[in-house]
């Protein structure tokens, strides 16, 4: 499973506090901390500790496995040939202007 956004990793984790019937005060006591936290984390609050993150996961029996992506998110393509030409828009414009009757 791919968890790549804060949503992702709260969603994760209710539908893992569900499937082993704990509700929220529940899993808090588990991973020591309070319900309001596992409320937040579980709508993907952006700001969540990473520690209380990762011992509310093992109050859930998961472990995190990090694994390196093939092509980082965002990084520029590595063969020419995925790379496109820059567009110059205005030149197009000017170009099919000049083809008007």
């Amino acid at each position: 499973m791919f968890l790549r956004t804060p949503a992702d990793i709260g969603a994760f984790i209710r539908e893992r506090r569900k499937k082993l019937g704990l509700d929220q005060d529940a899993l808090a006591r588990k991973a020591g901390t309070s319900r309001q936290w596992v409320v937040a984390v579980e709508r993907g609050k952006p700001g969540a500790e990473i520690g209380l993150v990762l011992r509310t996961l093992t109050a859930l029996g998961i472990s995190l496995t990090v694994s390196e992506q093939a092509k980082p998110v965002g990084s520029r393509a590595r063969h020419p040939r995925d790379e496109l030409p820059p567009v110059d828009i205005n030149q197009i414009i000017s170009s099919l202007r000049k083809r008007e009757p």
